[in-house]
């Protein structure tokens, strides 16, 4: 690896590092999502309404639960790019060998 490419990379990810710590630590911000939206409207309609079930776990802050519900969406993609990108190389590779078997052929 060149080292020009090697300090790209390491700057790369200090910036995302930094993007990714900066608002964790220094950003103090109600953070709510449609499950808080729709909870409360339901209460605001049946002000009698208990939940049916509750969660095993909970985590600390709303910050904490956007985290969480980030990797999950990261990863999710992550695994989704992985199976496309296989099957594209895949439909590549039976491309070249018939491509190959057609240009081996004598007549």
């Amino acid at each position: 690896m060149r080292v020009s490419s090697k300090r790209t990379n390491i700057l790369l990810l200090l910036g995302v590092a930094v993007l990714v710590v900066y608002p964790l630590v220094f950003v103090h911000g109600q953070y709510g999502g449609t499950d808080d939206a729709g909870t409360n409207a339901v209460v605001a309609a049946r002000p009698g309404y208990k939940p049916w079930f509750r969660p095993i776990w909970e985590p600390p802050s709303s910050e904490i639960e956007s985290l969480l519900f980030a990797l999950q969406a990261a990863l999710g993609a992550g695994v989704i790019g992985y199976v496309l990108g296989r099957i594209q190389g895949a439909a590549r590779a039976r491309e070249q060998q018939s491509k190959n078997t057609t240009d081996n052929v004598t007549y």
